[in-house]
């Protein structure tokens, strides 16, 4: 039976949404890391935002599902190495375990249906104390009723918009969904429109140094 996917097409390198707003954020919850340091973006998309940090002096990788988006990739940022895969499946044939120093995925995992899968895969790849950071869409009680409130939901929660959301997060959710799996150390910061109302949340979290799942 023909499953109806349909990818996400890039047709340029130009971010595809308003990178501007978690960038910021997101480079301070990586922190300082040392050069040789290692890099993965998952859900990469072209590849606009990995390559914002191609100064950085860190060995940069991306993943994405999209061959349109790995081909924009690799024809505008060769310096970065771009596999297309699907970040749910086991990576580990593409790079050893414990292997990056930090991991990000912006605007992922709302689309995923099995985000476990995708965080576990996560644990898997990055080393003893590596850095995990999520952006996803903002969710909370108020912003809930607001939208219901204000007849949006048929738009927010659109069914027919072909990739889009599927998972619904907040803070409690998101934090369940990286504690099931062995993160610690959160750290929380929301962007755009107004307090409690956020456009998108940024939550970074930690592999422990030591764990009996190792």
């Amino acid at each position: 039976m023909a499953t109806g996917y349909v990818e996400y097409d890039y047709r340029g390198p130009e971010p595809a949404w308003d990178q501007n707003l978690v960038l910021p954020t997101l480079r301070r919850f990586i922190g300082t890391m040392p050069l040789g340091s290692r890099l993965l973006d998952l859900g990469c998309g072209n590849g606009a935002l990995l390559a914002t940090f191609a100064e950085a002096g860190w060995e940069l990788v991306g993943v994405d599902a999209s061959h349109s988006g790995i081909t924009q990739a690799r024809q505008h940022y060769p310096q970065v190495r771009f596999e297309n895969a699907d970040v749910c499946h086991d990576l580990t044939a593409l790079f050893p375990p414990a292997y990056f120093d930090a991991i990000v995925a912006v605007e992922v995992v709302e689309h995923l249906y099995d985000p476990r899968r995708f965080v576990r895969n996560c644990w898997r790849l990055l080393k003893p104390a590596g850095t995990l950071v999520l952006t996803t869409p903002y969710h909370g009680y108020l912003k809930n009723i607001a939208i219901a409130v204000s007849g949006k939901s048929d738009h927010h929660y659109n069914p027919l918009w072909d990739c889009g959301h599927i998972k619904f997060w907040s803070k409690r959710t998101i934090t369940t969904l990286l504690e099931e799996a062995g993160f610690n150390a959160f750290a929380f910061a929301c962007r755009g429109r107004l307090p409690l109302l956020w456009k998108d949340m940024i939550v970074r979290a930690r592999k422990p140094a030591s764990d009996a799942r190792d």
